[in-house]
Parts: C-alpha cells; structure tokens; sequence
C-alpha cells in the first residue's frame, strides 16, 4: 500500500470502532459460549450479517439505528378471529414512521 493509502485507511478506522460500540449496545450482542467450530462461526455469522443490516438502515435513513428501533418498535398490526370473521387491523402509521419505512423499502440495490 502507499503511504497515502495507509494513511486513509487508518483515518476509515472509526466506523470499525463505531460498529463493534454499535454491536454490544444497539443490538445486544453478548459473549456466546460455544464450543463447536460450527456454533462459533454460525453465531458469528449472525452477528455480523445483523451488523451490516444495521449499517445499511442508517445509511438508508441516515438515523441513528437506536432512533429507528425507537420509532418504529410500537408498529403493531393485529389479526382476530371472531366466530370465523377474520379481521386484520393495520398499524397506525404517522409521516416520520412512514419516511423511515420508505426508505428501508427503496429498491436500491447495490452490488
């Protein structure tokens, strides 16, 4: 690498720290004891995909992913059976849960 490379690369080093602060608070990442190579690496994997869910949340939103569970954490939609009606009642929904929901929803796909 040039000295210029290494340099900008030591300067991306936040948003490394600011994952691994994000992975034990915001989505309650706790030490695992497993014993098995197969465990281990299926635990990681799970951590590490929800981390990069997370990020790209943020990023779609560009809220903080605390903020975005907050908000949209009392969406709660119901389903009642009553003497074989079946009735579905949707959240309510206001404009800033709405923005939030859009933009987790944009077909934006990056490869």
């Amino acid at each position: 690498m040039s000295p210029s490379d290494v340099i900008s690369n030591y300067h991306d080093l936040w948003h490394i720290e600011q994952s691994f602060r994000m992975s034990k608070t915001d989505l309650a990442a706790r030490p695992m004891f497993h014993h098995t190579r197969a465990a281990i690496e299926a635990h990681l994997t799970i951590v590490f995909t929800a981390l990069a869910v997370t990020r790209e949340a943020q990023t779609r939103t560009g809220l903080a992913i605390r903020n975005v569970l907050r908000q949209l954490r009392p969406l709660r939609s119901a389903t009642l059976t009553i003497n074989g009606a079946i009735q579905t009642f949707p959240p309510e929904i206001n404009p800033e849960q709405q923005a939030i929901l859009d933009a987790l929803t944009q077909a934006n796909l990056r490869h």
